[in-house]
């Protein structure tokens, strides 16, 4: 299920150092399968130079890349994503999708001089070589790694005549916890049947009282609200609009946090109104 990220420039080394991870996984996690996927996704081959030319092609080769990855990701096998990925969006939309999976991973930046990659490219296969022009373009549009991204990390840079950390590596992705997903896509238990239910009457009834308190209320006024001791402070006049919105915010957030005991909505939404309303 770990999932590998690689990340450089056009030539920089990227499918030489997937090898020599896959022989080190293979030769001391015998048990893991190894799979490598790329931009043969999309049967780039000799069309590279006519896919980076056009960002409406180049857009159908990431979201390619993308399906790939969450259809290959698996409890079984180490997933490695040998290509650019050198827009920090796409490294972004990545990391939330296996993040999603609950399964770690770590991106191995080859850090390669843009001379040395264009010797290296230069002396590829015409068929396989990038053209001048795309080639340039990708290096002035190429948005390194940094650690300091969550989506980036942990982060292995790599140069050349750097030997590949392959023990740091394989204790990154096989004994560090994944990230946990994101709170707005975990199903959260409701701690009562009837929750729902007097989260949106409390609210509403409050809501209710503030429209007909502020009626013979000047700003400023403290206003006394149902079921809490709690005042509201209003520094001024707030339509029903206002807080009807401010209402639906709170019954969303409570919904992702909800609470055993019910009894607190009322002082809660007190608050959240006094923070809401400047």
């Amino acid at each position: 299920m770990p999932f590998v990220m690689m990340c450089g420039t056009p030539c920089s080394g990227k499918t030489s150092r997937v090898k020599e991870l896959q022989d080190y996984l293979k030769s001391h996690f015998s048990e893991r399968e190894v799979v490598v996927t790329g931009d043969w996704e999309c049967e780039l081959g000799s069309e590279k130079n006519v896919v980076y030319a056009d960002s409406k092609n180049e857009k159908e080769l990431r979201g390619t890349l993308k399906s790939a990855v969450i259809r290959k990701l698996s409890k079984e096998s180490v997933l490695i994503l040998d290509s650019l990925n050198y827009i920090k969006g796409f490294r972004y939309e990545l990391y939330c999708a296996v993040k999603s999976s609950q399964t770690p991973h770590c991106v191995i930046f080859c850090d390669t001089q843009a001379g040395v990659a264009s010797k290296w490219n230069g002396a590829r296969q015409e068929q396989d070589r990038y053209s001048q022009e795309i080639f340039d373009a990708l290096i002035m549009r190429f948005e390194p790694p940094e650690s300091r991204h969550r989506w980036d990390s942990p982060l292995f840079s790599v140069q050349p005549e750097d030997e590949l950390p392959c023990q740091a590596i394989c204790d990154a992705i096989f004994f560090r916890k994944a990230p946990p997903p994101n709170l707005s896509t975990v199903s959260q238990p409701l701690s009562a049947t009837n929750f729902l239910h007097e989260l949106d009457r409390i609210t509403q009834e409050i809501v209710t009282a503030l429209i007909v308190a502020q009626k013979t209320s000047l700003p400023g006024d403290q206003i006394s609200i149902p079921r809490t001791n709690d005042k509201i402070n209003l520094t001024r006049s707030v339509n029903a609009a206002e807080l009807q919105r401010i209402r639906r915010q709170f019954i969303t957030y409570t919904k992702m946090h909800p609470i055993e005991d019910v009894a607190r909505l009322p002082s809660m939404f007190a608050q959240y109104l006094n923070n809401s309303v400047r």
